[in-house]
């Protein structure tokens, strides 16, 4: 066996377990990692301007690839800084793990110099969390980091390791653990084949069926199995917000999203369908509004890879618990074996979808200044299905969600549990690690932009090209909708009139700037802006202050229940 310290264990076992990428800020309580993770051949250390930048760059970085995204911290502020990016990557559901330095072990609760317990303020937001306080613990704690993490209803956890447990006059052997085995913690990967056969009978038999899938679609690498399912049942399908790129939006099947701010026909299809098969969904408030309302002539099927989130906030008649990918797989090999077919009078159910669609929901007129949805638009018609989308929160995602055509899984990459502003373009720069040749843009607001506006600097540093989108509206945008529309126009605190010039700040990161204030030009100057592949390039536009996002439902009423123009508001 090798004999190696604390901090050479650490990055052996990262090295081990596969690591190519993290993303950091040092600090005292971590330097010896730092000191021997710059002697690593393997691994390469981006460091961010921001300890909430690194993790929401890691995370992008998990999104787009798959892989658990690491990032690595100092105790105190270094470890608090990180609690917004950490509880993002929990309410998505993304396998992250965050390494966080911590004062030594015999200094614990005494109040040292940035002593915070990492563990509790953590706790409510990561699937698990260790405080090794052993070396010998180290390695078996970061490989059952990753495991857990990766497995099941992924997440963030939480490893916080002493200084004292990181110098090097203490070695021990290194273990070099193969398997990682957790007596109570076995998550369920295939669905009870009962369930399955309950549910290949349910939708042969329904008349109004439809199909919404969640972010455990993507998560878990589904969408192929989904395809094969929703066509050989000829199903309507329609996607939560994190689950947009898990089908393809131009498919003809495919209604658009659905909830808050989802289509009229996907909301209108739900609550006329006879049976939901959900697919790794949570059903939170933006999907069912008032969930007493909610498809009340439907059955529900619920599939989901934690059994605690079925029947959660909607019954499930027909409960699945297994991982998206495995019981969509077994769904298909179901019903090829009772060779079950779509039911005959789904052509009628075709027909009303078509009458929720005539209603052109998405329609608005280009008067005026450049609207943000022809904006996203013009971003999609010059883009191919590679390129990687990231957004901040507001209106900009919304609009986005709406109006940009994703068909390639993983490509869509948004804060939807937590609703992190500032997330889109640390993100977009984890994206750009993970996939250097792709071409990532990230859609931001002038409000979100300045939250992690630093990480410019991080693009300089390694040389990072994302392309950036700011929707300028100078105000807050969603939070005025909401003032527009239901405070009489009291527009409190949301006027951002005060921005920087970005362009000038673009300059002073060494970026380039592009601003569009003309629709004539939009076309033109963005082809120009997204074919400077090897440059980082802060695209301003100037659009509309006054825009809205429709439709939306009304707050407390049925999916149906919605609002598709200002005269609509009761």
């Amino acid at each position: 066996m090798t004999k190696l310290n604390g901090a050479q264990i650490v990055v052996k076992t990262l090295e081990d377990l596969g690591v190519k990428d993290i993303f950091g800020y040092p600090g005292a309580a971590v330097i010896d990692i730092y000191d021997e993770l710059i002697k690593s051949q393997q691994i390469t250390h981006y460091l961010a301007r921001h300890e909430q930048g690194a993790v929401h760059m890691a995370d992008g970085y998990a999104r787009a690839n798959g892989k658990v995204g690491v990032a690595l911290v100092t105790s105190g502020p270094g470890a608090t800084n990180t609690v917004s990016a950490v509880a993002t990557a929990y309410g998505d559901s993304i396998p992250l793990v965050l390494i966080t330095g911590q004062v030594d072990t015999n200094l614990i609760g005494s109040d040292a110099f940035q002593e915070v317990d990492t563990v509790g303020i953590t706790r409510p937001v990561v699937k698990h969390s260790f405080l090794c306080k052993r070396v010998e613990d180290l390695e078996m704690c970061l490989k059952k980091a990753f495991y857990i993490a990766s497995t099941g209803r992924k997440g963030p956890v939480v490893v916080d390791i002493p200084k004292n447990c990181q110098l090097p006059n203490v070695k021990i052997d290194y273990k070099d653990i193969k398997e990682i085995h957790l007596r109570s913690y076995n998550p369920t990967v295939y669905g009870h084949k009962g369930q399955i056969k309950k549910v290949i009978n349910a939708i042969t038999q329904a008349k109004r069926p439809i199909l919404i899938f969640g972010g455990g679609v993507v998560q878990s690498n589904a969408q192929d199995e989904l395809y094969k399912l929703v066509k050989r049942f000829n199903l309507p399908v329609t996607q939560t917000l994190m689950g947009i790129s898990g089908y393809p939006e131009t498919d003809k099947q495919c209604l658009g999203m659905v909830g808050m701010h989802g289509t009229y026909e996907a909301n209108e299809a739900m609550h006329a369908s006879d049976l939901v098969i959900a697919v790794a969904v949570r059903f939170d408030d933006r999907v069912t509004n008032n969930v007493k309302k909610f498809c009340p002539h439907a059955k529900l099927i619920h599939i989901d890879v934690d059994p605690a989130s079925i029947s959660k906030c909607v019954h499930a008649d027909i409960p699945v618990v297994g991982d998206a990918k495995a019981v969509l797989a077994q769904l298909n090999e179901c019903a090829q074996e009772l060779d079950a077919k779509a039911n005959s009078e789904l052509d009628d159910w075709w027909q009303c979808i078509e009458v929720f669609r005539a209603k052109n929901c998405l329609a608005y007129e280009k008067t005026g200044p450049i609207k943000p949805q022809e904006a996203i638009e013009a971003v999609c018609s010059l883009l191919d299905d590679d390129a990687f989308i990231t957004t901040d929160v507001g209106q900009h995602q919304m609009f986005t969600a709406q109006y940009y055509k994703f068909n390639k899984a993983r490509h869509f990459i948004t804060s939807g549990g937590l609703g992190t502003m500032g997330f889109g373009f640390p993100a977009a720069i984890g994206v750009k690690t993970a996939f250097p040749d792709s071409t990532v843009v990230c859609f931001t607001g002038d409000g979100s932009f300045q939250m992690n506006l630093q990480e410019l600097g991080t693009c300089l540093q390694y040389k990072i090209p994302v392309k950036i989108i700011i929707l300028n509206n100078h105000t807050l945008g969603m939070v005025r909708q909401w003032q527009s529309l239901f405070y009489d126009k009291r527009y409190a605190e949301t006027d951002l009139n005060f921005n920087p010039d970005f362009m000038l700040l673009a300059a002073a990161y060494s970026h380039k700037g592009v601003r569009i204030q003309k629709r004539e030009e939009l076309q033109d100057k963005l082809k120009e802006a997204l074919s400077l592949k090897d440059d980082l390039v802060i695209i301003e536009i100037l659009v509309d202050t006054d825009a809205i996002v429709f439709p939306m439902q009304k707050k407390g009423g049925a999916m149906s229940d919605m609002i598709l123009c200002t005269g609509d508001v009761k």
